[in-house]
Formats: structure tokens, C-alpha cells, sequence
């Protein structure tokens, strides 16, 4: 690793002073990413003209050009206030289509406004919603085509900002380590700028220390820097203040990690006293009102979704039957909320191991891995394997979130054995329990499936309690619902 020596204090000053060079990269590809997105919204908005004026000729009506001018201009301003012609750092598919239907009807609503007050037909506010609506469809077809194309390229590596991180202590190291396992964030961390950087670890990525503060300028033209990311580090405010600035003068976009980010939440208020800003983080209540609403409509849900399903359910359950004979559900201690014990089903997947030739398992899990998938011997029947890619084997637990144990969205319950180790070992493993286990989560939608890292999990279960809505629960739902249906197979 490279090694930082120290340098006088008068350096650091003289960083601030020096009057900064044009940049000819920095903001490129976003400056390019706006361009695309305006364009792209503006061709599917003309098709969206389009079609409506074939609806107006089928329908032998005539179209109003000028309220639809109106419209598709307050459609380009609300997706613009939307920040959607902005290059995103996190690409979601579900948001952008949100963002994209309310902004369509933000317009469509202010140009029916302004029809009424004109005085003019209600035909023409007919013509404006069926506009509105294709609008949105078009629109929002054209980002997802947009935003598919960004992320594969993002994964590819022919895409992304050259990303600096200033502190390579263990958030810096972390902060590197998962935008390296996460390419289509969007940053491509290129090296550390950090005074006394902590020694590497055998889990963290190759990854130089390329100077300290008085190197940033060096730095951010050698390696074409584009973005810089702030986080902790043994500097005092002032450097850092210094480098945030230098950054802003570079025209280089600027991310920072917060202190106590483990409590962070989406949902913040900043109230500011001159220039003292108070940010409130308002993160939900477990033992609220509304975790209780959601209780309440899991449980609902469990039971008509286990009638919907019981075909589904009496199919697999024959073929369990024929392949393993009874039981035909499997049910295996779980600590769920509050860390009280319950017996989680599963369908049966496995042949039992064979008595008459007993042996040792050999099998043990790495650190910072958690159970899951196959571990030992394969013992998995061919219908076992359908069920387990198809996640169907998790399918008797709606009768869990039906009886109060579980929840359709949560953390996903390990056994005690499991818990006792990671309580002690994982960093904030039991705040995971002020919520029920859920059948899916936020962790599984996002790759951390069977023996993957634990830490990992407990962060983003974590980060899902501070930040549950029940849009997130929604979106969640379909999330996997998209994973199953790739049909991926389970390790």
C-alpha cells in the first residue's frame, strides 16, 4: 500500500489559494446523461402527440394543439423538478416510473385547471387525460429503456465516474468495497486521498492511498477524477471544508458519508438557525401505529393470497408427497420479534440423511457468511430443486404471517444457534428483531440470498425498519416477483 508522509500545514493552506484550471472532463458524462434524458422524454411525448391525434381521427374529434402544447411543456417541467434530467447515482427502474406518472399528473391536472378557467369544453378535457395517459405511457416506457441501457453498461464497465474517496478508514474501505461489488451505482472508486489511512484487510479491494490533502489537485488530474465522495478520517472539519470547496471550484460532484449514517433515514426535515442547519431524521416506530397498519394488512393478505393459492399449494404438496413421502412441510425453530422463538414451514426439499451410513459433515461457514442455500451434502430431490429456484418451497410460510409469527416484508429469521453467534460478532445483528421476519426483504431483493456476507444483511435490513413505508413494502413485492421469475438457482 502507499504510504502518505506528512507535509507542513502551510501546503494545506496554500491548496485554497491557488485559482483552479479548467477541467475539461468534469461533468461530461452527466452534462451528456441530461442531454439524453431531455431528448428522450421530448421523442416520446411527440409519439405520444402522435397517437393521440390517430385516437382524435378514429374518434372524429378535433385536436387542440395548443392545449397540448401546454401539457407536454408542464410535463417537461415537472420531470425536470422531478430531478429525473439529472444523472442519477442509484438507477431504479419502479422510482423513475413513479416519478414519471406523477409528474404527468401534475400536468395533466394544472392544464385541466387552466381549461376551466378559459372557459373552454369539457371535451377538451378529455382529449387532455387521454393525452396525459399516453404521455405517461410513452414516457415512461422510454425511461426504462433508458435506464436498462445505463445500468448494463454501468455493469460492463464501459460506464461510470472516476470516483475519489477522501478517508480510507473502515466507512471508506467499506464505501469502496461495495461501489466495487456495485457497478451500476455508478462510481468507480479509483484510490484514497487520506493522511493516516488504516492498514487493508483481506476483505477489502486493492485499492492505493494516491496522497493526502495537500495532493488533492495532483490527484483529481492525474486520474481524471469526477466525483469525489467524502467520508471519515483523522483530518480536522477545516481540511475537509477546504477539499468540499476545491471540488465545487473543480465543478466535480460531491457525495459525503454523514456521521451516525446508521440512523440515517430518507425521510429528513432541515430547519437551519442563520447557517446552522438541523437535520431530524424521522425514522419509523416499530412499535407504532403504523407498523401495527402493516401487521394488520399482512396478515389480511396472508389469508387470501392461501386461498388464491391453494391449488398451487395442493400441486406441490402431491409431489412432495410422491418424492419424499410424509411430512409434507418442514418446520424449523426461528427467532423472529423480539427475539421470541417460532417454528418457521418450509415444504420439504430434501431427502433425510441416510442413517445406516452416518457422516461427519465437514461443512462450515466462513466468517461474516451467513447460512442459507445448501450446506453439507446435496441432499436436494429433483422437485426439491424446482420448488427451491422457483422459491415455492417458502410458500407455507403465508400461513406464519397468517398466524402473527411473520410478516410478507422483513428481515429473514435465522435460527438461535445462528443468532447467539452473530449478536456477538455482526455489528447491530439484533436490532433486526424489533420487527417481525418477513418471507422476503430488502437484503434478498438486493442479491443477499443464502451464505452471503451478514453484516451486509443486517445493514440493509437495518436500513429498512429506519426507512419503511408501505410503498417500500410494495416495492419490495415486486421486486421479487421479478427475481422469481428469472428463475435463478438457489446455491
Amino acid at each position: 500500500m502507499s504510504q502518505v508522509t506528512a507535509q507542513p500545514a502551510a501546503e494545506v493552506v496554500e491548496l485554497a489559494s491557488v485559482q483552479p484550471a479548467p477541467l475539461p472532463w468534469a461533468g461530461q458524462p452527466r452534462r451528456a446523461w441530461g442531454q439524453l434524458a431531455v431528448a428522450t422524454d421530448a421523442s416520446m411525448l411527440a409519439l405520444a402527440v402522435l397517437s393521440a391525434e390517430v385516437w382524435a381521427h378514429v374518434a372524429a374529434t378535433r385536436t387542440a394543439w395548443g392545449w397540448a402544447a401546454v401539457l407536454l411543456c408542464i410535463t417537461l417541467l415537472a420531470l425536470n423538478r422531478k430531478r429525473l434530467h439529472r444523472s442519477p447515482l442509484h438507477l431504479r427502474v419502479i422510482d423513475t416510473l413513479v416519478a414519471v406518472v406523477l409528474a404527468t399528473a401534475f400536468a395533466t391536472s394544472t392544464t385541466i385547471t387552466l381549461l376551466v378557467l378559459a372557459g373552454d369544453s369539457d371535451d377538451l378535457a378529455a382529449q387532455t387525460v387521454r393525452l396525459a395517459f399516453l404521455a405517461a405511457a410513452f414516457v415512461g416506457a422510454g425511461r426504462i429503456t433508458l435506464t436498462l441501457r445505463e445500468r448494463r453498461t454501468r455493469r460492463s464497465g464501459s460506464s461510470g465516474s472516476r470516483a475519489l474517496i477522501v478517508g480510507a478508514g473502515h466507512v471508506g474501505r467499506r464505501l469502496a468495497k461495495r461501489l466495487n461489488d456495485y457497478p451500476e451505482f455508478g462510481l468507480r472508486p479509483i484510490g484514497f486521498l487520506d493522511k493516516e489511512p488504516l492498514e487493508a484487510t483481506e476483505n477489502d479491494i486493492t485499492l492505493s492511498v494516491l496522497g493526502a490533502s495537500w495532493d488533492f489537485d495532483r490527484v483529481v488530474r492525474e486520474q481524471q477524477v469526477e466525483d469525489v465522495v467524502f467520508t471519515f478520517s483523522t483530518a480536522p472539519a477545516d481540511v475537509y471544508l477546504r477539499l468540499m470547496k476545491r471540488s465545487q471550484e473543480l465543478r466535480l460532484r460531491t457525495s459525503v458519508v454523514p456521521r451516525l449514517y446508521e440512523k440515517a433515514s430518507e425521510d429528513t426535515t432541515v430547519a437551519c438557525l442563520g447557517g446552522l442547519p438541523l437535520v431530524t431524521s424521522h425514522a419509523r416506530n416499530p412499535k407504532g401505529w403504523e407498523f401495527a397498519t402493516k401487521y394488520a394488512l399482512d396478515r389480511a393478505a396472508a389469508v387470501v393470497m392461501l386461498a388464491l393459492l391453494a391449488p398451487l399449494f395442493g400441486i406441490f404438496a402431491f409431489a412432495v408427497l410422491l418424492s419424499l413421502g410424509r411430512p409434507i412441510f418442514y418446520r424449523q425453530e426461528r427467532i423472529g420479534l423480539d427475539g421470541r422463538p417460532f417454528g418457521m414451514l418450509k415444504f420439504r426439499s430434501m431427502r433425510p440423511p441416510d442413517q445406516a451410513e452416518p457422516r461427519v459433515s465437514t461443512f462450515a461457514l466462513p466468517d461474516d457468511t451467513a447460512p442459507g442455500g445448501v450446506e453439507g451434502d446435496d441432499r436436494r430431490t429433483r422437485v426439491g430443486m424446482i420448488m427451491r429456484a422457483l422459491s415455492v418451497d417458502e410458500l407455507p410460510q403465508l400461513a406464519n404471517v397468517a398466524r402473527g409469527d411473520m410478516s410478507l416484508v422483513g428481515p429473514r429469521p435465522e435460527r438461535p444457534e445462528f443468532v447467539a453467534q452473530f449478536e456477538q460478532q455482526v455489528r447491530r445483528y439484533g436490532e433486526r428483531h424489533r420487527v417481525k421476519s418477513g418471507i422476503t426483504g430488502w437484503a434478498q431483493v438486493h442479491g443477499l440470498r443464502g451464505q452471503t456476507s451478514i453484516a451486509d444483511r443486517a445493514e440493509w435490513d437495518n436500513y429498512y425498519i429506519e426507512n419503511w413505508s408501505l410503498w417500500l413494502d410494495l416495492k419490495i413485492l415486486l421486486l421479487t416477483v421479478i427475481a422469481v421469475l428469472r428463475v435463478r438457482s438457489v446455491q
